[in-house]
């Protein structure tokens, strides 16, 4: 009779081993297609610190302690994705203060230094600097290993160019 992949019937791999997703390459689904996120941390002249990649499709508030852990700040800026309790909460135990906008439909809106927030465009600068790397803007690597080396190599070029 023989086996039955000779057959063409589809079965799990013989080797018992099964395929890696995507998800584990930091590649997720979205409305234009596979995408990887940046989570990016950054000092006060707007420097890359560290980064974290995860796939298209998670949410930001997600990776905040892992960015978070071990360090100490006065001070954490961040969007409205940030705004929830358990991330005030994170920022809250590493004893610095949590300069995000509220939300507009949160009932109880917390206050926050809109002086302070405006320091946060040097963030935003530094992600368009990244963006001017092409193969960082268009993920033309297959695997997370080559793509976050090249994330690496063009924040140390960030930090160089100073």
């Amino acid at each position: 009779m023989g086996h039955g992949r000779w057959n063409r019937h589809p079965r799990p791999s013989a080797c018992g081993w099964c395929k890696r997703g995507t998800y584990i390459q930091a590649l997720g689904r979205s409305r234009g297609g596979f995408s990887t996120k940046i989570y990016l941390i950054g000092d006060a002249h707007g420097n890359p610190v560290d980064f974290v990649l995860t796939p298209g499709q998670s949410h930001e508030s997600k990776q905040l302690g892992s960015l978070l852990m071990g360090r100490g700040t006065g001070a954490v800026l961040g969007d409205r994705a940030y705004d929830g309790k358990p991330c005030r909460d994170q920022i809250a135990s590493i004893g610095a203060e949590a300069v995000v906008p509220p939300h507009p439909r949160r009932k109880g809106p917390a206050a926050f230094d809109a002086h302070l927030y405006k320091a946060r465009h040097a963030i935003e600068n530094l992600f368009a600097k990244l963006k001017q790397y092409r193969s960082l803007a268009t993920r033309y690597d297959k695997t997370m290993r080559n793509y976050s080396a090249m994330v690496a190599i063009a924040c140390v070029l960030t930090w160089l160019r100073l």
